[in-house]
C-alpha cells in the first residue's frame, strides 16, 4: 500500500515554508526558502527535493499563508486562515500556552489562550513596524547580515530609543544614532527592544501578557535573542518562555495537522507538482499596463535617441598639474557626491557614497579617494550643494554655495539649454522643477511620503531578493506591467501580495513599480491638472533614473520625449561644479 504523509505549505509574502509529517504527527521533511516573488517556482522545486526522498508518495495537503491563498485557490487546494493553522498546532504542542507570538516577514500576530474560550487573536495591520521586514531593514541600515544582529545584540551595552511604528521613522533615528557613533551592537539590541514594544503595544492592547509565553516566526528562530527583549517587554521571566520548536515552521506545521483529519481522496505528489507548476498559476489578472520596451532593439534605439551624454575623461588619463579644476559637492541626507570637472564641463573624478549619517567624514574620505586620483592640482574654485551645504562650506572653507534645486536645473540646462520641466527622483526626495525661457517659475517637493522616490523600489527590491539594478533592468520587457497603483509604500505590501497572488510575474511586478514611482509623482506630489504643464523640453536625473524602466513609464504616461545624462545621479554635484566654473 502506498505511503501516505500530510504535507502543509505556508507562502507568505517574502517565504515559502514546508512541513511534512507522517502518521504518528513525526515531522520528516520541512523546507524554509525565500521564494523572491516566485512561489510556484519554488514551490516544485522544494517539492523535487521531497520526491527525491519520498518518491510518488500520496499527499493530504493544506496550504496557508497571504499568497498561498491565490495558489491553493487555483491548483483546487484545501486553504487554512494561517493563525488559525498556528492555534492548532501550538495547542497541541504546548497545551500550557496562554500567549502565543509569531513574528512574520510582515506581519505579527499574538494569540491569546483561555481555559473554556475561544482563542482571542489579533494581527498587525498595513505597518511593517514589529515585523521581519522592519529587522532586515535595519541590517541594511547597518551593513550586515539579518543572521549577524544576533551576535551584535548579544555583546550591547546600551539601548537607546528607536521609532518602531514606521520604517520611515526607524531610519531616521538609526541614521542618528550612527551619526553619533553609537557602536552597531548597541543599535542592533535597540532595534529589537523597539520590535518588542511595537509588538506589544499594537497587538496586546490591554491585555494580560501571562505566562506560559510561546514565541515562533523567522526572527525567533534565526535571533533568538530577540526572545530576551520580548520577555522583558512582557514582564516574563526567562523560564515563563520558551521559543517554539521549529518555530520557523509553525503555520505549515498546523496545516500539515490540519490535513491529517482530511476524508477527501490524497493526492499524489507528482500531480501536485504539476498542479503548482501549472499555467493555471500564472497571470489572472486584467488591466495590464502597457509594456515599457518591445524587446532589447527597440531599448538600445530609444537610448541612443533619449540619452545626452556629459564628457567624461578616460579614467587614465594624466591630469595637467598646471591645470585649473572646479569641485561640485552635493552632500544629501543619506549620500555625498563629488564631481571634479575641468574649465569646459568635462568630468574628470567622480565619487558617489554613503554617508552613514555622518557629512564630514564622508566628505573627508571622499577627498582623500580623490587625491589618489588625481595626484597634486590645483582645485580654483569649489561649491557645495544639497543638505550638508552650510556644514561643509563653514568646516573646509569651500568657495560657494547653492541651492539644491539651482543646481539640478544648471545642470540641467547643461543638458537642454530650453528645458522646461525638470524631475529629479533621488532615493528619499523628489524634486520637480517648472521653467520658462531660462528661469524657474515653480518648484514642487515631496514632503512625508517616499512612494514617488527611488527607495520605493529599492525596499521591494530587497524584500523579493533581488539588487536593485537587476530588478531594475527586469522591468524593461515585462510583457504585462501589473498596475500597482498610486499607493504609500505601507499600503504597497498589500498589493503586491495581491499581485503574487494572481499569478503575476516579477518581472510584470518590476514595471509596475516604475508606473508607480511616475503616478506617484505626476498625480500625488504634482497633481497635474495637464500634461501641457510640463512644456516640450523634459529633462529627468537623480539615482532613481538609472532605472530607465521609470524614464519609460514617465513618456508613456505623458506622451512626451524626455531626455537624460549619462550621470543622473551626480546632476546635482555637476550643477554645482558648473557654478564654480561661471562665478
Amino acid at each position: 500500500m502506498q505511503k501516505v504523509l500530510f504535507l502543509g505549505i505556508d507562502i507568505g509574502s517574502t517565504t515559502l515554508k514546508a512541513a511534512v509529517t507522517d502518521d504518528r504527527g513525526e515531522l520528516v521533511f520541512s523546507a524554509y526558502r525565500r521564494h523572491n516573488a516566485n512561489p510556484a517556482g519554488v514551490a516544485a522545486e522544494v517539492l523535487g527535493e521531497l520526491l527525491a526522498q519520498t518518491g510518488n508518495c500520496l499527499l493530504h495537503v493544506r496550504m496557508t499563508g497571504s499568497v498561498g491563498m491565490g495558489y491553493a485557490e487555483r491548483a483546487g487546494l484545501p486553504f487554512e486562515q494561517e493563525v488559525i493553522a498556528a492555534a492548532t498546532i501550538i495547542r497541541r504542542r504546548y497545551p500550557d500556552c496562554h500567549t502565543f507570538v509569531d513574528i512574520g516577514g510582515e506581519d505579527s500576530k499574538m494569540i491569546f489562550f483561555t481555559e473554556g474560550c475561544a482563542p482571542d487573536m489579533r494581527m498587525n495591520g498595513n505597518c511593517a513596524g514589529g515585523t521581519g521586514a522592519f529587522i532586515d531593514q535595519t541590517a541594511t541600515l547597518l551593513g550586515v547580515e539579518t543572521t549577524e544582529l544576533q551576535q551584535m545584540a548579544q555583546r550591547a551595552k546600551n539601548i537607546y530609543p528607536i521609532a518602531s511604528r514606521c520604517g520611515v521613522f526607524s531610519k531616521t533615528d538609526i541614521q542618528n544614532l550612527l551619526s553619533r557613533n553609537v557602536h552597531k551592537d548597541d543599535i542592533a539590541a535597540s532595534m529589537l527592544q523597539a520590535v518588542s514594544m511595537q509588538v506589544v503595544s499594537a497587538l496586546a492592547r490591554g491585555m494580560q501578557t501571562r505566562p506560559l509565553a510561546v514565541f515562533a516566526g523567522g526572527p525567533f528562530a534565526y535571533i533568538p535573542q530577540l526572545k530576551k527583549h520580548l520577555q522583558q517587554t512582557m514582564g516574563l521571566s526567562d523560564e515563563q518562555c520558551v521559543i517554539a520548536e521549529h518555530a520557523e515552521l509553525i503555520p505549515a506545521l498546523g496545516c500539515s495537522v490540519l490535513a491529517a483529519g482530511d476524508t477527501a481522496e490524497p493526492i499524489q505528489l507528482e500531480r501536485l507538482i504539476e498542479l503548482l507548476s501549472s499555467k493555471q498559476t500564472e497571470i489572472r489578472y486584467q488591466n495590464s499596463l502597457q509594456p515599457l520596451f518591445q524587446d532589447e532593439a527597440a531599448y538600445k534605439s530609444w537610448l541612443s535617441e533619449r540619452l545626452t551624454p556629459v564628457a567624461i575623461a578616460d579614467s587614465q588619463e594624466p591630469l595637467d598639474p598646471d591645470g585649473d579644476y572646479f569641485l561640485g559637492v552635493d552632500s544629501g541626507s543619506t549620500t555625498t557626491k563629488l564631481v571634479l570637472t575641468d574649465g569646459t564641463g568635462r568630468i574628470v573624478y567622480t565619487d558617489y557614497s554613503y554617508n552613514s549619517g555622518d557629512s564630514l567624514k564622508a566628505f573627508t574620505a571622499a577627498v582623500e579617494r580623490m587625491k589618489l586620483r588625481t595626484g597634486d592640482i590645483s582645485i580654483r574654485r569649489s561649491c557645495a550643494t544639497g543638505y550638508g551645504e552650510q556644514l561643509l562650506r563653514t568646516a573646509f572653507s569651500l568657495d560657494y554655495g547653492i541651492v539644491e534645486t539651482m543646481a539640478h536645473f544648471r545642470a540641467a540646462r547643461h543638458a537642454d539649454p530650453k528645458v522646461s520641466f525638470v524631475l529629479d527622483i533621488g532615493g528619499q526626495d523628489m524634486k520637480a522643477i517648472f521653467a520658462d525661457n531660462g528661469s524657474i517659475r515653480r518648484i514642487e517637493i515631496n514632503e512625508a511620503c517616499s512612494s514617488g522616490c527611488g527607495s520605493f523600489i529599492m525596499t521591494f527590491a530587497h524584500q523579493l531578493g533581488y539588487d536593485i539594478s537587476d530588478f531594475a533592468h527586469m522591468a524593461y520587457f515585462a510583457s504585462a506591467p501589473y498596475d500597482l497603483g498610486t499607493r504609500c509604500t505601507v499600503f504597497m505590501n498589500s498589493k503586491v501580495k495581491q499581485a503574487m497572488r494572481e499569478g503575476a510575474s516579477v518581472e510584470d511586478i518590476a514595471a509596475g513599480f516604475a508606473y508607480s514611482v511616475i503616478k506617484n509623482c505626476l498625480f500625488k506630489v504634482l497633481k497635474l491638472q495637464s500634461v501641457d504643464e510640463l512644456g516640450g523640453h523634459i529633462v529627468v536625473q537623480g539615482g532613481t533614473m538609472r532605472n530607465h524602466g521609470v524614464v519609460r513609464a514617465l513618456e508613456k504616461l505623458t506622451g512626451c520625449q524626455v531626455r537624460f545624462t549619462n550621470i543622473p545621479e551626480l546632476m546635482g554635484a555637476y550643477g554645482a561644479a558648473l557654478y564654480a566654473i561661471q562665478n
